[in-house]
């Protein structure tokens, strides 16, 4: 792959590379990324942005004491890369494979699991509060993404920072980017740093020109400084918090890099190293289409077109359709998204009604409250959001929507198994986490139509209501079957006697399947599409358990505060005889691998499901 390359085999390999060959080094390191994604897929914009950063913070670095914790971590893979996991990158995100982000189990030199943003700044000071408990001495630096810097919890940590009196180093990688790009204030702070070359020149000039000749001078200078930059640069805001700024810093200048974190490690206090990157640096269709190769599946090289572009719309898409649709009928309805966007499907809608679209940043929680205080207003608010990222948000849907019963629509997607991101992207707890919730209803559609009328639905009906629904390709099956949405009813797809399999969402498809085997079998299938989760409908449980001696719950979710615990909960009060078997995620964190992979691990495919109601059935009677 490369000859420089070739010789980094272990952590710190990267010390012993000779300064002339960082350059070559780093294209090699690109060179890799690209061939070896556009096989996996994975995160690739932001790595490639990142090499001649991660190059230098391992030059300036011991990794196999000092501590670097990387924000989010899909910005890790020259981390990996130089920390001897090279041949992981085969089975990049891949079942039994390397994750795609960084993990304490993987490598001593991964400094703390990340996957969700803005967490980098606290936990990377709660390591330093350790550091000066113990009495050690190593480094800690947390590197963060001036889209992450969006989000609450970066603050809360700059906040606490700035007492330090020890060293703690920040690096904030500004590309101008998350996922989408960026908004509000704090791109505009950044924005005008950028710009202020005026400073930025004559800071260097001073230094460079004095420190040798004039030292008493320049440390006058240096004492001046916080002056000096808010004559030029108005509203310093990391020094007026008490925290050291240095830069902008380029960061594909390695000399530039160098000297900073060099600087930053002799400082005993909080400092930011503002680092500027491109992303996708190296990489044309990277570089042209950030926001695309943030996190792609596999492509071809030459033209960076997707190697298996997907044919049929994905929930996604149906969503994307349906609210403009809403927003046509009704002009009370707007979106937020937490700077998603695209990954949401709201790209469109924001194209067509600008004044009704609103990316508050990563920042879910301000999300949530500022939707119910537009519904507050009057207007039907939908927040678009993947499953595991509305979890940040928990106490803002009970307390700020749900106590006081504000129409408020959430569209969860990715829910369920998402597959190759692992444990900090599964969407497998939105289930228990919100049908727990008084007065919120919870459903989720068997096929593309139902995500369709469920979300027509939950917009009208001036409640709190969350829709959820998975990744990928929309199911088209059960197209004969669309009743119409009724609050708190379930949908009769096949009935007959025997074995009743009471399905949420995706599962329904996996029931029909099962109900195929369980034919086969000799024995009759009732198959239901429960719709909603809460209220359930106990109605149709009350009916079919004088035909039914097994029900069968299936849910992609887990099983604590599931699905099939509320059933359980209602049959064991109502229905003492009916044995209940409940098709659940087993309560545990699940790794990365493709969702059917996963699946079949989790026992929750059409095979593992017949085969687990045939055993139930042979238990009962025995």
């Amino acid at each position: 792959m490369g000859q420089i390359l070739d010789t980094i085999r272990h952590t710190n390999d990267i010390r012993k590379i000779p300064e002339d060959q960082y350059g070559a080094l780093a294209e090699e390191i690109r060179q890799f990324l690209v061939e070896k994604v556009s096989v996996t897929g994975g995160h690739l914009a932001g790595n490639l942005g990142t090499v001649e950063l991660t190059m230098a913070l391992h030059i300036s670095l011991d990794l196999t004491k000092d501590k670097i914790v990387w924000d989010v971590g899909h910005q890790s893979y020259t981390h990996k890369l130089l920390t001897g996991r090279r041949e992981g990158f085969d089975t990049l995100r891949q079942y039994g494979g390397m994750s795609g982000f960084p993990k304490r189990a993987e490598s001593p030199a991964d400094a703390f699991d990340t996957g969700h943003s803005s967490t980098s700044i606290s936990a990377a000071l709660g390591l330093a509060a350790a550091r000066d408990l113990r009495g050690t001495d190593e480094k800690i630096v947390a590197v963060i993404g001036d889209g992450a810097m969006t989000g609450g919890l970066a603050y809360e940590a700059l906040n606490n920072a700035a007492k330090r009196s020890t060293n703690f180093i920040i690096v904030l990688n500004d590309n101008e980017m998350s996922i989408s790009e960026n908004v509000g204030g704090f791109s505009k702070y950044l924005s005008d740093i950028r710009t202020s070359e005026g400073y930025t020149q004559l800071r260097d000039r001073i230094r460079y020109s004095l420190n040798d000749t004039m030292p008493k001078v320049a440390k006058g200078i240096s004492r001046a400084k916080s002056s000096l930059k808010q004559l030029v640069i108005p509203g310093m805001f990391f020094e007026d918090m008490g925290i050291t700024y240095l830069g902008p810093v380029d960061g594909h200048n390695m000399q530039d890099l160098l000297r900073a974190i060099s600087d930053a490690k002799r400082i005993n206090k909080a400092v930011l190293i503002h680092v500027r990157t491109k992303k996708g640096k190296g990489y044309l269709p990277a570089e042209r289409h950030p926001a695309r190769f943030h996190g792609t599946g596999p492509f071809e090289v030459e033209t960076g077109l997707p190697k298996s572009p997907s044919r049929k719309a994905s929930y996604t898409d149906v969503f994307s359709t349906v609210m403009i649709k809403l927003a046509r009928k009704d002009e009370r309805v707007t979106a937020i998204t937490a700077a998603m966007a695209d990954g949401v499907g709201l790209k469109r809608f924001r194209n067509i009604y600008p004044e009704r679209f609103y990316d508050v940043g990563i920042a879910e929680q301000h999300a949530v409250t500022f939707a119910a205080g537009l519904a507050a207003g009057g207007m039907r608010p939908v927040v678009a959001v993947y499953s595991t990222f509305l979890q940040r948000a928990y106490d803002q849907i009970a307390v700020d929507v749900c106590l006081q019963q504000l129409p408020v629509t959430f569209a969860i997607d990715r829910a369920g198994i998402v597959g190759a991101d692992g444990e900090t992207h599964q969407g497998i707890f939105d289930l228990s986490y919100l049908s727990c919730i008084p007065g919120m209803t919870v459903m989720a559609p068997k096929n593309k139509w139902e995500l369709s009328d469920m979300l027509k639905y939950a917009v009208g009906s001036g409640r709190p209501a969350a829709v959820r629904y998975p990744r990928g390709e929309a199911c088209d099956r059960f197209e004969e079957f669309r009743a119409p949405i009724e609050e708190g009813r379930a949908e009769v797809l096949y009935e007959e006697k025997d074995v009743l399999l009471l399905a949420v969402g995706s599962m329904v498809a996996v029931g029909e399947d099962v109900r195929g085997r369980l034919r086969e079998a000799g024995y009759g299938c009732s198959l239901v599409n429960a719709r909603f989760v809460c209220p359930f409908d106990r109605e149709l449980i009350d009916r079919m358990a004088a035909t039914h001696t097994l029900l069968v719950t299936m849910e992609e979710n887990v099983q604590s505060g599931g699905f099939g615990e509320h059933v359980q909960a209602y049959c064991d009060e109502a229905h003492r005889d009916l044995q209940v078997l409940n098709i659940s995620i087993p309560d545990r964190f699940v790794h990365h691998g493709s969702p059917s992979q996963l699946m079949k691990e989790l026992r929750i495919d059409a095979e593992s499901v017949t085969e687990r109601i045939l055993q139930a059935l042979r238990n009962e009677r025995q």
